[in-house]
């Protein structure tokens, strides 16, 4: 199979889809890799190290897309890039669907087959491919959240660990999942005051285990949250429904119960935000002013820190890469049903409910489409 791997284009995404060391298995394998010229720059991988590996490197975007069977991504397709797409054709990336209408109508017309790393899920409810992302995410959102609490940054000015005798930020984390609690770690570490809250009540023993009382957590109902927002000076939103779009928690007038110069960091955006006043933002122009709130809703955080990134998610999406040029992608789905759960659109027909629910369109079981599925 030819898998290709375009240089990323959405703004100050710096990540690669796929390192040299991957392209070393898949060559090793029998497939042909076809890496556009500077792909790996921003991800300070030097271009001759693909070359080593065997993957060859091509000049245009264009070549890469048309040529390939298979196309790696990190992030989903921008409207320049839509008309590259091509029935039949595999696209491996975060798609994150349900956020944009735009895109899954593109990929509707366009025929292609596309499978979302946040929707491939284990038998026991773990998002693998996810997984990674959520973790950097998780990590960065402290210390996001610390620079911004900085009054030359819009903020309190609060340091986050506070000092003797004075208190420490007050930082509120919803949702105990990967990045949550990964947040929340941070944040304990960093010297905050932290509360995690989640519906989930073995996820908050879990923490309560783990960091031996050093992390407030609290079962997630409304009287709750309101409560809680309103004394934050830090609320990182983490909340995750597998390829729907996120719950609105965080209402705006519990933002606006916030004191001016507190921060909100939106990690869950990328599915539309668990705040209702989140709205998608870059990392050139990464935050924004909301009663007196500022806003951090960047939807690639991990693309800040590339090198890290492509190597965390190379090493959880190249089993699948492998399976699916050995078998073809109806091959690698019937062989495994957590693979299968990733495909979002197969051929012009919309397999993901929660996707379609999003965006009121109809909803084609993957089952109806492919043979050995039911």
């Amino acid at each position: 199979m030819i898998v290709g791997v375009p240089r990323e284009v959405k703004d100050n995404e710096f990540r690669v889809a796929l390192t040299p060391e991957g392209a070393r298995e898949l060559t090793r394998a029998g497939h042909q890799v076809l890496i556009e010229d500077g792909a790996g720059e921003g991800s300070s991988i030097p271009q001759e190290r693909y070359e080593r590996a065997g993957a060859k490197i091509v000049g245009a975007p264009e070549d890469v897309w048309s040529a390939a069977d298979l196309i790696l991504k990190v992030k989903e397709p921008i409207p320049r890039e839509y008309g590259r797409m091509r029935e039949g054709q595999t696209l491996f990336t975060y798609l994150h669907l349900a956020a944009s209408r735009e895109l899954t109508q593109a990929m509707l017309g366009r025929g292609i087959n596309g499978v979302a790393y946040e929707t491939v899920q284990l038998p026991d409810g773990r998002l693998p491919l996810l997984a990674p992302m959520s973790e950097i995410a998780g990590r960065m959102a402290p210390h996001v959240a610390a620079h911004l609490l900085e009054k030359e940054h819009g903020g309190r000015g609060i340091l986050m660990g506070g000092v003797s005798g004075v208190r420490p930020a007050r930082v509120l984390v919803l949702g105990a999942g990967m990045a949550g609690s990964n947040a929340a770690w941070i944040a304990a570490g960093m010297e905050a005051e932290v509360v995690v809250v989640d519906k989930n009540l073995d996820r908050l023993r879990f923490i309560d285990q783990i960091h031996k009382g050093r992390i407030t957590t609290l079962m997630s109902d409304q009287l709750t949250l309101e409560q809680r927002v309103r004394e934050s000076d830090v609320v990182i939103g983490s909340v995750l429904i597998p390829g729907a779009l996120a719950p609105k928690l965080v209402t705006d007038e519990m933002v606006a119960s916030m004191r001016p110069g507190s921060v909100v960091v939106d990690i869950a955006i990328d599915q539309g935000g668990c705040v209702q006043t989140s709205k998608m933002t870059t990392h050139s122009d990464p935050t924004y002013v909301v009663h007196d709130v500022v806003h951090y809703c960047v939807g690639n955080m991990p693309g800040a820190v590339p090198n890290t990134s492509t190597y965390a998610l190379t090493n959880v999406t190249l089993p699948y890469a492998l399976d699916i040029a050995a078998m073809g992608l109806e091959g690698a789905i019937g062989r495994d049903r957590a693979l299968a759960l990733g495909v979002n659109v197969w051929g012009g027909a919309l397999t993901n409910e929660g996707v379609a629910q999003a965006h009121d369109l109809p909803f084609t079981p993957l089952s109806e489409l492919v043979d050995g599925l039911g």
